[in-house]
C-alpha cells in the first residue's frame, strides 16, 4: 500500500474516526506521544536502582530527571513550528526515530554521565514527537471528527500516564532499570512504520522560512545553565557563581531575542494579557510544587518505607486515576462557576495532601498514611488541572490558543526541573542523602511543607487575579488528562477553504 497523500495548507482534512486510516492515524500519534509521556513518569521511581547500579550521587539522579526537561521545555515550541514547514508527518517520525536512539543509548550507558546525556537527546525528540502527534490529528482528520480524535488521543494518553510508574516499577524489579528505556525501541518500531504507511503527510505552505533557533537555544541554556547552578550550589564554588550569572544574562538574552525578533518563537506581546500572565505565574507555581513532590517521594517510599520499586509505582496510581476519571467534570464545573473558585481550592488541596505526606515514614501503613495523601492529592490536581487549562485559552484570542497552550505547557515543565534542581538544596539534602534512610526522612519533612508554601502562594495569586472568562472563549479539546507533569497541549484550528483567517501555527507555537 502506498503512502497516502500529502494534505497541503487549505485543503480539508477528510479522514474519518471510522475508517481504517483514521484508526491508524490514531494508534500511531498515541504511540508516539505515549512514548515521551511514559519516560516523564517512569524514571522517577528507577532512581533509587540506578543510583546504586551506577554509583550515583543525588545530583546525578537530579540531572537524569533534569537533563530530559531542559530540552524538552527548552525546544517544544520550536518542534511544532519545524512540523508546519517541513512536514508534520515527517518531523513527527524523526522525533520517533531519534527518541528511540536516545533510549537505546540510555538502557546502554556504562556509566551516570552517558546516561545524562542520552536523557538530554531524549529530550529533543520528545520536543519533536509531542506537539507533532497532537498537530498530525489537527491536520488530518474531518473537522467533524477532530474533537473526539483529540479526545482519544488525550484519554489514552492519560492512561499511558497513569500505567507509567506501575510499569517502570515491574520492570525495575524484574528485567532491570535499563529495560525502562529500551522498551521504547519495539514501540518506536511499530510507530514509525504505521506513520509512514498510513498518516498522510501535511504542511502549511504559507508558514514563515525562519525559525527562531536562536531564542529556542537561549531558552534551553538558560535553564541548563540555571539548573547546573542549583544542582551543585552546595559546593559553593566559583564555577557555580559564573554558571549562575551566566544563567541569568542568558534569560536576559532570551528575552532581548524575542522582543526583537518579527517571528519570534514566543511572542511577548502575549503576556499583554494580565490574565494570562497570571494563570502562568499561577502554573509555576503548581508545577514547580509538583516536579519536587513526584520526584522526592518516589525515592521516600523506597528509600524510607522500604517499598519495592513496583510497591512504590503502584503506590502513586491513585493520584493519575482519579485525574482520569474526573478530570473532564472538574472543566465542566469551572464552566459553570468561574476559574477562580477551582484555581483557588486545588492548590489548597495538594498543599493539604503534601502535609499529609509528613506522615509517612518507617514503617507507615499504606492505607492510614499514604493513601490518604495520595487521595487528597489527586483530588487537588482534579479541581485544578482542567480549569488551568481552559483559563490559559480563555485569556488570549482564538488564534493565538495553541500558541498560549505551549507556552504554559513549557512553563510548567521548566518549573518542574527547576524544583527537582533546587528543592533537595533548599531542603539540606547532601549528595548521598538518598543512600541513608534517616537522613532522606529528615529532609522529606523539610520539603514538603516548603511544596506545600508554593502551592499556597500559587492559590493566593489565583483568588487575587483569576477572573470569568468571555462566554464565548475557547474551550479545551483534551478534556480528559492524567499527566502529572505538565497541563494538556492544546491544538489550534487548523485553515480550510472556508476559513477567511490566514493561516495558524502548529499546536505548539508559532511557525516561526
Amino acid at each position: 500500500m502506498a503512502a497516502p497523500p500529502q494534505e497541503k495548507s487549505g485543503e480539508k482534512p477528510a479522514v474519518r474516526i471510522s475508517t481504517p486510516t483514521g484508526k491508524w492515524i490514531l494508534l500511531t500519534t498515541v504511540l508516539g506521544s505515549g512514548m515521551a509521556m511514559l519516560d516523564s513518569t517512569v524514571v522517577n521511581v528507577a532512581l533509587p536502582t540506578i543510583g546504586r547500579d551506577l554509583d550515583a550521587s543525588l545530583a546525578a539522579l537530579q540531572w537524569t530527571v533534569n537533563a530530559y526537561m531542559v530540552t524538552l521545555a527548552g525546544l517544544i515550541l520550536l518542534g511544532g513550528s519545524l512540523g508546519d514547514r517541513f512536514g508534520r508527518r515527517k518531523v513527527f517520525v524523526l522525533g520517533v526515530v531519534w527518541f528511540a536512539a536516545a533510549s537505546l543509548l540510555c538502557g546502554l550507558a556504562p556509566n551516570v554521565g552517558v546516561l545524562i546525556a542520552a536523557r538530554a537527546l531524549q529530550g529533543i525528540g520528545g520536543a519533536l514527537l509531542t506537539p507533532g502527534s497532537l498537530a498530525l490529528i489537527q491536520a488530518s482528520f474531518h473537522p467533524d471528527d477532530r474533537a473526539r480524535a483529540v479526545g482519544l488521543w488525550s484519554g489514552f494518553g492519560g492512561v499511558g500516564a497513569a500505567v507509567g510508574p506501575f510499569l517502570g516499577g515491574w520492570l525495575v524489579d524484574g528485567p532491570g532499570w535499563r529495560w525502562v528505556f529500551l522498551l521504547n525501541i519495539p514501540v518506536a518500531l511499530v510507530c514509525a512504520p504505521v506513520a509512514l504507511r498510513h498518516v498522510p503527510e501535511s504542511s502549511d505552505e504559507r508558514a514563515h522560512r525562519g525559525f527562531d533557533v536562536l531564542g529556542a537555544a537561549l531558552g534551553a541554556l538558560a535553564l541548563a545553565l540555571v539548573t547546573y547552578a542549583l544542582i551543585e550550589a552546595r559546593s559553593g564554588s566559583v564555577v557555580v557563581a559564573v554558571t549562575a550569572v551566566a544563567g541569568v544574562a542568558a534569560g536576559v538574552a532570551f528575552v532581548v531575542v524575542e522582543r526583537r525578533r518579527p517571528d519570534p518563537m514566543m511572542p511577548l506581546d502575549i503576556f499583554a494579557s494580565r490574565q494570562f500572565t497570571a494563570v502562568n505565574l499561577v502554573t509555576l507555581c503548581v508545577y514547580a510544587a509538583f516536579g519536587g513532590y513526584f520526584f522526592l517521594t518516589a525515592l521516600q517510599l523506597q528509600v524510607v518505607v522500604g517499598y519495592s520499586a513496583l510497591e512504590a509505582g503502584t503506590a502513586l496510581l491513585p493520584t493519575t486515576v482519579l485525574m482520569l476519571l474526573f478530570s473532564a467534570r472538574s472543566g465542566e464545573l469551572a464552566q459553570r462557576i468561574g476559574p477562580r473558585i477551582p484555581l483557588t481550592v486545588g492548590p489548597l488541596l495538594c498543599a493539604t495532601g503534601l502535609l499529609l505526606m509528613l506522615r509517612v515514614g518507617k514503617g507507615a501503613s499504606y492505607v492510614v498514611d499514604v493513601l490518604p495523601a495520595l487521595l487528597v492529592m489527586g483530588l487537588g490536581m482534579v479541581v485544578l488541572v482542567a480549569p488551568l487549562t481552559a483559563t490559559v485559552l480563555a485569556s488570549v484570542e482564538t488564534a493565538r490558543a495553541g500558541l498560549a497552550s505551549g507556552i504554559n505547557n513549557a512553563a510548567a515543565r521548566a518549573a518542574g526541573l527547576l524544583a527537582v534542581a533546587a528543592l533537595p538544596l533548599l531542603a539540606g539534602m547532601g549528595p548521598e542523602a538518598y543512600r541513608s534512610a534517616d537522613a532522606f526522612n529528615a529532609a522529606f519533612r523539610r520539603a514538603m511543607p516548603l511544596c506545600a508554601g508554593v502551592l499556597v502562594i500559587g492559590a493566593a495569586l489565583a483568588f487575587a487575579t483569576v477572573r470569568r472568562p468571555a462566554p464565548d472563549c475557547r474551550r479545551p479539546q483534551c478534556r480528559t488528562h492524567g499527566c502529572v507533569t505538565a497541563p494538556p497541549l492544546e491544538p489550534t484550528r487548523t485553515t480550510t477553504p472556508s476559513d477567511s483567517a490566514p493561516p495558524k501555527a502548529s499546536s505548539a507555537g508559532p511557525a516561526s
